[in-house]
């Protein structure tokens, strides 16, 4: 058995990597990103203590050829020990891959057969699982899925208003952000014991950004559904939507299903309300009505999903802001608890500002913290428990 597993998060230019040691607990050698594949590639990474490596000097036009170099750099670090597995993100899972799972040309046909519900990640995580399976074929390789956490919502929840025989082929809710949460809720274990079997909702808001509502741990609702589309405002897609609007672009601008994909998940969101940028600081930074325009837009949108998934869970004992606007914008957490305060949400101005652990006020009827995720950590905890 080697002494390190690999962790991938392949994208349509990028992928993010990281190794970790088998050991308990869990330990991070190094990670980093491969950024702009295929048009002005660049290599970053950091070791444990999060000092910045040297810049790596790869070269290549395609995710195969950084990885054949991250695998080759991997090795190096490795010192002679053997590389035990590696470990994907794969989006979606479908309701059929609820847990970890080998990956082979069965399952991985059988998620592709998936990639129309995740055009932006699906084909990217299986090209990568191929890439490596043609690199390193001894090697295992275990999918994790975003969408398996939120196995536990029951069938009203999961439900679409359409005729059954459409569900039964598999149209219905799945969530995402599912390795996230699962994170959060552990961590939410360690530090406030007394508040994770409560009434939370997690707020993962980012570029991709939605909400889940956990109840002894548990997710009992969340903001996607069949796809990443729906549920909040995000950079560049649209959240929840009137369908009549599709028909009437259909109809009325004799759009087909490639113009409107494109409009949906690349020209929307925070980008398509601002026309400046789907980056949130940006926007922050930017001074201007329709930048304000788009922020308010995402923060009424989390708001509103807020005081739903509270009706889903009876009420509300917690919030925890993630992901990297939910870590590091002090402003959005402000603006979002202004709009909840009716629910019992009130922050503590300077915990808020610092943007770490409880940050709600001493008299706040909800406990409100800002927990950083670990995606890397959860998977990498997933393919080590799928090995052994």
């Amino acid at each position: 058995m080697g002494d390190a597993v690999l962790v991938l998060n392949a994208g349509s230019s990028s992928i993010k990597f990281a190794l970790f040691a088998m050991t308990l607990p869990l330990r991070r050698l190094w990670h980093g990103e491969i950024e702009e594949i295929g048009r002005a590639p660049r290599v970053r990474a950091w070791d444990a203590a999060e000092e910045l490596l040297p810049e790596q000097l790869w070269a290549g036009n395609t995710h195969e050829d950084f990885l054949a170099q991250l695998l080759q750099w991997t090795q190096a670090h490795l010192q002679g020990d053997a590389l035990a597995a590696v470990g994907h993100r794969i989006v979606h899972g479908g309701a059929d891959f609820t847990a970890p799972t080998k990956l082979d040309a069965q399952t991985i046909a059988a998620l592709d057969r998936l990639s129309p519900l995740a055009p932006l990640h699906q084909p990217h995580n299986l090209n990568a699982v191929r890439a490596l399976a043609k690199l390193r074929p001894g090697v295992p390789q275990i999918g994790c899925f975003d969408t398996a956490f939120h196995a536990s919502m029951d069938a009203t929840t999961r439900r679409f208003a359409l005729p059954r025989a459409l569900e039964n082929e598999g149209i219905r809710r799945y969530g995402f952000h599912g390795l996230s949460y699962e994170f959060i809720a552990g961590r939410l274990r360690q530090i406030a014991p007394a508040h994770a079997d409560g009434r939370i909702i997690v707020a993962h808001l980012g570029n991709g950004a939605s909400l889940c509502a956990l109840k002894n741990g548990r997710s009992v609702d969340t903001t996607m559904g069949l796809t990443a589309l729906d549920g909040l405002v995000m950079g560049t897609r649209c959240g929840a939507l009137d369908p009549g609007v599709l028909l009437y672009l259909m109809q009325q601008y004799g759009m087909a299903a490639p113009a409107l994909e494109d409009l949906l998940y690349h020209q929307s969101g925070l980008l398509g309300v601002s026309g400046l940028s789907g980056d949130m600081r940006a926007l922050l930074a930017a001074g201007d009505r329709a930048a304000e325009e788009a922020i308010e837009l995402f923060v009424f949108h989390v708001a509103r999903e807020i005081g739903a998934l509270a009706a889903s869970l009876g009420g509300l004992d917690g919030l925890v802001f993630t992901a990297g606007i939910g870590e590091n914008s002090a402003e959005i957490r402000r603006r979002v608890a202004l709009r909840c305060a009716w629910l019992g949400v009130e922050l503590a101005e300077a915990p808020n500002n610092a943007g770490a652990g409880l940050i709600s006020a001493p008299d706040s009827r909800v406990s409100t913290w800002v927990i950083a995720t670990d995606e890397e950590a959860m998977i990498a905890r997933h393919t080590i428990a799928a090995i052994l």
